[in-house]
């Protein structure tokens, strides 16, 4: 497996059939998540960049994924190869009957 860097521009202007999409959009990626598929996922606070980290075993693995995104029409992106992307590993801690 690799990872990816998707560097995504969002439109300027955000109509109304956008805005309906989000929370589909949120659905999908928070199962991607759960999945270990998407490793990170950011929006720039001026709401027109958003950045993916995702890992597959192909650049075309990764466009199929973007492809089934609710919000696909209204993206241009850029797909980097990463080398490596460092991220704290979330640990639940011990529990303890004591």
């Amino acid at each position: 497996m690799a990872e990816f860097l998707i560097d995504i521009t969002l439109p300027d202007d955000l109509d109304e059939h956008f805005i309906s999409k989000i929370p589909e959009q949120r659905l999908m990626v928070n199962k991607l998540m759960a999945k270990g598929i998407v490793l990170s996922y950011s929006l720039s606070v001026d709401r027109t960049k958003l950045w993916i980290t995702m890992q597959a075993s192909s650049r075309q693995e990764i466009i199929r994924q973007l492809n089934v995104f609710p919000l696909i029409d209204y993206f241009t992106y850029t797909i980097h190869l990463l080398a490596f992307h460092n991220a704290p590993v979330m640990k639940v801690p011990s529990f303890s009957l004591n």
